[in-house]
This record gives structure tokens, C-alpha cells and sequence, in this order.
């Protein structure tokens, strides 16, 4: 909430706060883990599929979100892995989510943990998403330890989301299930495991092959069959 003893802050200096935040970061801030890289393509791979079927499903990586704070001359800051908004509103292009001017705020964040990112993610990006933010989802997954979180907020803290029927974790607004799959997180939607694009391209592969093989077959057995006449 913002507070009413300060008048919002402008555009401006939300831009400002940006930029700082740009000029602060580090090699370091900046590098980073192959397993993560890996699941942050996995995750924009899949809600690019689920945002073709939803107009009102966005997703960010590595965005700036920034936020008001009750009594604080500076806006709050944190850097969700990836994020999901959810609206029907356009989002224009930004150097940074401000969300007293944006159309929503963030439905989903998810981080996905690194050996010098646990403190980040399990205890300060976690307060900043339930208290600050109050962000309805929270998913946490460290790769190297196959540690699988997701977080719903229910007003007033962060329940932990328990596995349904299949085994996977269930986001019902978006019709999404969500699972380790391979050593990775993988998502289901509508009950079906979104395909990434390398799978489409070997299951067409697949296809293509069993194509090609039956019309060989099918020549093969042609030339047979035209022997088969000419025989006397």
C-alpha cells in the first residue's frame, strides 16, 4: 500500500531508480549458472505456448520490478528469475516493472536458487514477495539440490502448495500443474506436458521418418505388385 503520508512517486524517478540499480550491478550479479539459464528457457519456452492459448498471460525474465514502500522515499526492488502477469491490458515496453503504473501486479515469481543465492531467495526475495508484494504464487527451485517450492499466498503469509493426484503442483487460476521432470521443472497445461522446441522438432523428425519409411514400403510393394503382372 502506498502510504498517505507521501505523494506517490513520478514516472521519473522510477526511471532514475533504474538506472542506479543498472549502475550497481556487478560481473557477479550479472553471470550465471548454467542449470539456471537452462530452466529459465524451459519456463519462457512453455508460457510461450500457454500465452498463445491466453492472451492475458505474460511472462518476464530478469525484469526490475519495482514498488512503493510505506514511509520510504525509495521504492522496494527485486529481480524474479521469471515472472508471470496476469491482464488483458497492454503492458508497454519498460526498462522496469513500476507497478503504481502498471495495468497488474505480479500473479507469479519464481527464482530458481543458486549455491550464492540461497539467502537471496529463501529468506529476503521470499519476505519481499509475502510481505511487500504479496505475491498470490512463489516458486522456488534449486537445481543442484533438486529442491522444488511453490508458495500461496493466503493473505496473510505463504502456505506451501502440496502435491495433487499426479504428483505435481497445481496453479488452478491458470489451469497450470508443474513437475520435476528430467531434473528440471516442467509444465502441464490443461493436463498436458507442454512441449519445448527441441521436442517438437524430434517428434516431427519422428513423424517425418515414419513417413518417408512407409511410402518406401509403399513403392516397394507398388514395384512388386507391377512384377507380379508381368509374368506370364
Amino acid at each position: 500500500m502506498i502510504s498517505k503520508t507521501r505523494p506517490p512517486m513520478p514516472a521519473i524517478d522510477y526511471e532514475a531508480e533504474a538506472e542506479a540499480y543498472c549502475r550497481s550491478l556487478t560481473l557477479e550479479n550479472i553471470m550465471e549458472a548454467t542449470k539456471q539459464a537452462t530452466q529459465r528457457k524451459i519456463t519462457v519456452e512453455s508460457f510461450d505456448l500457454v500465452s498463445s492459448r491466453r492472451s492475458d498471460v505474460h511472462v518476464f525474465s530478469e525484469l526490475l520490478v519495482q514498488y512503493p514502500l510505506p514511509g520510504k522515499r525509495r521504492p522496494g526492488q527485486v529481480v524474479p528469475d521469471n515472472m508471470v502477469v496476469i491482464t488483458e491490458e497492454r503492458i508497454d515496453d519498460m526498462t522496469s516493472y513500476n507497478l503504481p503504473f502498471q495495468p497488474a501486479p505480479p500473479f507469479w515469481a519464481m527464482e530458481y536458487v543458486s549455491e550464492g543465492s540461497k539467502r537471496k531467495d529463501y529468506v529476503e526475495n521470499h519476505r519481499k514477495y509475502e510481505r511487500e508484494l504479496k505475491v498470490p504464487y512463489y516458486l522456488l527451485f534449486h537445481p543442484d539440490d533438486q529442491d522444488l517450492i511453490l508458495y500461496r499466498h493466503n493473505q496473510r503469509r505463504y502456505a506451501k502448495v502440496k502435491p495433487n493426484e499426479h504428483g505435481r503442483l497445481a496453479v488452478p487460476e491458470l489451469e497450470i500443474e508443474l513437475a520435476l521432470l528430467d531434473g528440471y521443472v516442467r509444465f502441464w497445461h490443461q493436463g498436458e506436458l507442454l512441449p519445448l522446441p527441441a521436442e517438437l522438432e524430434q517428434q516431427r523428425n519422428e513423424e517425418r521418418q515414419k513417413a518417408d519409411d512407409l511410402q518406401r514400403r509403399l513403392e516397394a510393394a507398388e514395384q512388386e505388385l507391377a512384377k507380379l503382372r508381368q509374368r506370364p
